[in-house]
């Protein structure tokens, strides 16, 4: 099962967007998505929930409790 961490790099990968343009349309810092993608903190609630609308993916997805996109 991957980490939220793994998911969120590769859901960014896929589309081809950087770091600072994710963190840019989350509203929050470039450390912040340094921090998750090399899975040294964890995102709040609110945070996966930002992260799931902004991928189009379902927070349970992202958490690795359902691995269907």
């Amino acid at each position: 099962m991957k980490s939220f961490a793994e998911k969120l790099t590769g859901l960014r990968k896929e589309r081809g967007l950087t770091q600072a343009t994710v963190a840019k349309d989350l509203g929050v810092s470039l450390g912040i998505i340094c921090f998750w993608e090399a899975n040294k903190s964890d995102p709040t609630a609110t945070n996966v929930a930002k992260v799931a609308r902004y991928f189009n993916v379902s927070a349970d997805f992202l958490l690795g409790i359902d691995d269907a996109e």
